[in-house]
């Protein structure tokens, strides 16, 4: 190792001893996967493993046992705490090989070597009861007490070159061993375990077409050579970089950002329907000069095609990614369009004879074929997933899978994976098995969902609705900062989610705060086409926003509380729903549409005309609506009464004026929610239910027209009044 730590050039070293120093084994263990999952470079997001062997008092015994820690199944380096480490005793972890070497069938992906990964709980420290990683051998057969096993861009670049083992001598002059590609197990760690005995000078190993594994006796020095190893390569690469003619240099030029954010804005929704044959995706447009520089370039076709090398890639990425016949210059969105149908119909009909080709008598049967990453010279990429989360990782690996090609030709040749190989990692026993342990999904994991009128009230409690259901939730406002507030306290909840791509909006978790005045079509068509580059499409919308405006008894100088009534309370409705229906009649995907009313477009009553006769007109708009977009799509309104929690219809100066009106006692300085629990405790006894109605109430209705529960109700306007005889239907 010859580098300072000022000297690292192609990672960061981020090292501290003053905070490293203060922590105990485990919890240092934990900091150095964190330091080196900071760095994009030295692994991608859930991928790599480190661990360390330390020395624990048996719960049962009281005597000192050694202890593997390491990384489990399904943690990120990043975020890892100690909650995402196995802990397991070496000593039985060592006495496993005795075992597998008594199975009746043993190998190289023989059942009896994925048998074994089952066994690994049987050796549990403390019934830790993180699941174990594929990687558990490797770390305890590496007889040294820190190990770290990564996947960077640069290393990985050297072991995808036609020419890796020679290439391995050459660029870490001896310090690395060369281990071929192997699927990850048993006889993997057994291999890279006769390497490490029967080389006492190197400090790691290549896997070919994999990473590289390294190891120290303490655990800084562990971390600063896994640093040396990708340096190395890096600069290795970097003296053989080709400047403009890298991937034989540029075949197209990139759309200008504003051309290229209209022409997704058009697309992207289009796309979303034709992919979504069996599920709903979400995407992730990633258009930095990275990507764009690939997508543009003579040799994309080429590299494309060949697929991805490392394993952690392509489980995301499936084996190769489409690339769409597109000249940025002169073809239409219209031959965009139909190049994508052409393309996503061979890009099927090619997977399924790939799975044809490669599968085993007992493979899990074939997945949706469909592309998970798609590539538009000029434009950039696509990535799908069925969450926001996974679509970021999809992208975040292609991103990387592109580095690897870029690293891989300046040096040498790219290769791929054998198609074959690929295959047996995809459909896995062991992946299945993990797909299949995953939770089923929540009612509205897969779906767009916006709430225009999120800042608070009735609006803010159905964007917290819809995302307890895993909706990704747009909040919209004409209040841009109370939409950010609300989209920011359901990122507290639910979390960012995992994945480091995305340009621009679309780097954002499953909730994003917007502005929007539903008076204006431009300000809504602005709206949508930033949800459209966020996540790809929009299933449901909601609204929420709505005026109350009391009139004057002049009435013929209310003209303007009408026209402004009327503009939010309808046309509001109106425009929305009609630039939503351009977005669904693109995907060609049921959604559903929900308006708030009111009773009081039922209930004739004084002081509050211009707002009941507006919420009258919108009953019959969501009627109107519900003709004009069916079959596509269903309208339907909830009809509220009397929310005063929450609602900005309900100022302190309007309650104070309520409870003046009804002649209910109350003081000046009494705190405006006192103020509006004894106005809401009044309307409640004018119900046949006697209950107070809150925002959650109206959210509750919301999401059960959205839902598909009622996906047969149609042209409906349901009221949520705890039953107001007056407002019965006559």
């Amino acid at each position: 190792m010859t580098y300072n730590a000022d000297e690292f050039r192609h990672v960061k070293y981020l090292w501290e001893d003053e905070v490293a120093d203060k922590l105990d084994p485990v919890e240092n263990l934990v900091y150095r996967s964190n330091k080196l999952g900071e760095d994009q470079r030295i692994t991608n997001t859930g991928g790599g493993n480190t661990s360390a062997k330390l020395m624990e008092k048996d719960p049962l015994t009281g005597e000192d046992v050694e202890v593997l820690w390491v990384k489990g199944s399904g943690g990120d380096l990043r975020t890892s705490t100690k909650e995402n480490f196995s802990s397991l005793y070496e000593d039985k972890l060592q006495a496993l090989d005795a075992t597998y070497q008594a199975m009746p069938v043993k190998g190289y992906k023989s059942a009896g070597e994925d048998a074994m990964v089952g066994m690994f709980k049987h050796c549990n420290f403390c019934l830790n009861p993180r699941a174990s990683s594929i990687d558990t051998p490797l770390h305890s057969m590496i007889a040294e007490k820190h190990v770290d096993h990564l996947h960077p861009n640069a290393v990985i670049s050297i072991a995808s070159c036609k020419d890796q083992q020679a290439l391995t001598e050459q660029v870490w002059g001896g310090k690395m061993a060369y281990v071929p590609w192997m699927r990850p197990g048993w006889e993997a760690a057994k291999v890279c375990e006769d390497e490490y005995r029967g080389n006492p000078n190197i400090v790691g190993i290549l896997l070919g077409q994999h990473g590289h594994t390294n190891w120290s006796s303490q655990s800084k020095s562990c971390y600063e050579t896994s640093l040396w190893v990708i340096e190395t390569a890096a600069r290795f690469i970097e003296e053989h970089d080709k400047g403009e003619m890298t991937f034989g240099g540029a075949k197209y030029q990139s759309l200008s950002e504003e051309a290229r954010n209209a022409l997704l804005a058009e697309f992207l929704p289009v796309a979303r329907g034709l992919i979504s044959n069996k599920a709903k995706f979400i995407a992730t447009v990633q258009t930095d000069e990275n990507t764009l520089r690939f997508v543009n370039s003579v040799d994309a076709p080429r590299l494309a095609a060949l697929g991805t090398s490392c394993p952690d890639h392509f489980l995301r990425t499936k084996i190769k990614p489409l690339l769409v016949e597109f000249d940025p210059q002169s073809d239409s969105l219209e031959q965009l369009v139909a190049s994508f149908k052409a393309g996503l119909e061979q890009y099927r009909k090619d997977y399924a004879a790939y799975y044809e080709a490669c599968k085993r008598p007992d493979s899990p049967a074939m997945r949706d074929p469909s592309p998970t990453v798609v590539l538009i010279p000029g434009v950039g990429m696509i990535g799908w997933g069925k969450n926001k989360s996974e679509s970021r990782v999809t992208t975040e690996f292609y991103n990387c899978a592109i580095e690897v090609m870029r690293g891989a030709e300046a040096v040498s040749e790219y290769t791929a994976l054998p198609a074959q190989e690929a295959f047996d990692i995809e459909y896995w026993a062991l992946e299945e098995a993990k797909l299949q342990r995953m939770p089923a999904e929540k009612t509205l994991a897969r779906n767009v969902v916006v709430v225009i009128g999120a800042g608070d009230g009735i609006g803010k409690a159905t964007a917290f609705r819809v995302a307890k259901e895993g909706a990704h939730v747009v909040c919209a406002d004409l209040r841009t900062e109370a939409a950010e507030q609300t989209a920011k306290e359901l990122t507290e909840i639910y979390g960012e989610g995992i994945g480091v791509a995305g340009t621009g909006i679309s780097s954002c978790g499953p909730a994003i705060g917007l502005s929007v005045d539903i008076t204006n079509r431009d300000s809504v068509k602005a709206m949508f086409d930033q949800v459209l580059l966020a996540y790809g499409g929009v299933d449901n919308v909601i609204v929420t926003a709505g005026v109350f405006k009391a009139e004057g008894a002049d009435l013929a100088t209310n003209d303007q509380i009408f026209d402004l009534s009327f503009a939010v309370n309808v046309k509001g409705g109106y425009v929305v729903a009609s630039q939503a229906a351009e977005i669904w009649q693109k995907q060609q995907l049921k959604g559903a549409m929900v308006l708030t009313t009111s009773v009081n477009a039922a209930v004739s009553k004084k002081g509050s005309l211009a707002y009941d006769t507006s919420k009258a007109a919108a009953n019959h708009l969501v009627r109107e609506l519900a003709v004009t977009l069916a079959p596509l799509v269903n309208v339907n309104a909830l009809a509220p009464a009397t929310v005063v929690k929450g609602s900005t219809m309900f100022p302190r100066d309007r309650v104070i004026s309520s409870l003046a009106k009804y002649d209910i006692a109350f003081s000046e300085d009494e705190e405006t929610d006192s103020l509006r629990n004894k106005l809401a405790e009044f309307y409640a006894q004018r119900t046949l239910t006697k209950q107070a109605i809150s925002p959650e109430d109206q959210a509750e209705a919301a999401y059960l027209l959205i839902s598909g529960q009622l996906s047969k109700t149609t042209g409906q306007v349901i009221s949520v009044d705890g039953g107001l005889h007056e407002a019965f239907l006559r």
